[in-house]
């Protein structure tokens, strides 16, 4: 949601104002850029406005509420092209879609925790579907070499199946050379294999029939993983079948991201940077944390806390947190009661 480009009323809060006396009311969020912008409905004072937020993105509160609002859209608006097609059903092989997909964003790092904990998270994944003689399982990371690291770990009880660019006779890649310069662009981002790569994969992922699960050597639930897991459940649940309502994203986090109370997962996009404050739980084990398909933008329930530097964020908007983690909402009231609504008008003079 990027509504920048427009202005908005001189001196009117975001949060505070009543849209209905506003002539053009899509021009009050200039500079919302991210997920933010959704809290501007779902905190605003008008109850109108929050009750209409609220049928649209879910309860604050209730994460599980939160309706696939990004999937559905993306299953209408984004599809592969004829090439990345046809790489994805080159590595099914005219099986059936994958039961689950796993994505790993390494950075190039090969943490043998980071692996562990996502295989934990795949074994709880697969006891949450029916009963599958052999599941198939997609493995997608921007570190290709990291796939020959799990494999053997799931090859006695599962079909492993992964995208292998440089093996695929239809390569789509302007860049043939392997020491080609280009291949090094953004190494640390995407990894070796060719940006084009990443787009087979996101495809490739979402066909999962049961569950996504995400890993990382640093932030898990990352923007990537987060459209793959809303993709394929808006998929599963065109199906219709009673096995669509039960499509899973986890989040696998190994024990040194929760040694510190997960203060790496930052970024206002990102799934779990609500609980990276001071309320996050520290020194814990290994996780599979049930993930939401629509996450949350500011902080809407208990034991969610942002950092210092977005808790005066917050209160630039008159959002302040409780000691438990929840709004304020008399401090909100009183912070919009001393704001004055005012329009300044300029004559432009040769019209």
């Amino acid at each position: 949601m990027r509504i920048d480009d427009f202005e908005k009323p001189t001196d009117t809060h975001v949060l505070c104002g009543n849209w209905r006396e506003w002539e053009h009311p899509i021009i009050w969020f200039q500079g919302t850029t991210d997920a933010v912008a959704i809290q501007f409905f779902l905190k605003n004072i008008n109850s109108e406005m929050r009750d209409v937020a609220s049928d649209l993105f879910g309860l604050p509160g209730i994460l599980q509420s939160r309706p696939n609002v990004f999937g559905e859209l993306m299953k209408f608006l984004i599809s592969p092209s004829k090439d990345v097609e046809e790489a994805v059903n080159w590595v099914l092989n005219g099986g059936d879609d994958p039961d689950i997909a796993l994505h790993m964003r390494m950075l190039m790092n090969r943490s043998v925790r980071a692996v562990q904990a996502a295989l934990t998270c795949i074994y709880k994944a697969l006891s949450y579907q029916h009963q599958v003689a052999r599941p198939r399982v997609v493995l997608v990371s921007d570190t290709p070499s990291l796939i020959k690291d799990i494999a053997p770990n799931l090859t006695d009880f599962a079909e492993v199946l992964h995208f292998e660019y440089k093996a695929f006779q239809g390569n789509i890649s302007s860049v043939k050379s392997a020491g080609s310069n280009q291949l090094q662009f953004r190494v640390k981002d995407w990894g070796p294999a060719p940006r084009w790569a990443a787009f087979v994969d996101f495809f490739l992922a979402s066909r999962a029939k049961h569950a996504i699960v995400s890993g990382a050597q640093r932030r898990v639930g990352t923007t990537y993983a987060q459209l793959i897991a809303a993709l394929a459940a808006a998929h599963q649940l065109e199906e219709g079948s009673p096995a669509s309502t039960e499509f899973s994203f986890f989040s696998s986090f190994q024990s040194n991201l929760l040694s510190d109370g997960l203060v790496k997962q930052v970024g206002w996009g990102h799934v779990w940077n609500r609980f990276a404050g001071p309320l996050s739980c520290h020194n814990q084990i290994n996780q599979c944390a049930l993930t939401p398909f629509l996450p949350p933008a500011w902080w809407d329930g208990t034991w969610q806390s942002p950092i210092p530097r977005d808790v005066r964020r917050l209160e630039a908007f008159g959002v302040q947190l409780t000691g438990f983690g929840l709004v304020n909402e008399t401090r909100l009231q009183s912070f919009c009661n001393t704001r004055k609504n005012s329009v300044r008008t300029i004559r432009i003079f040769g019209q």
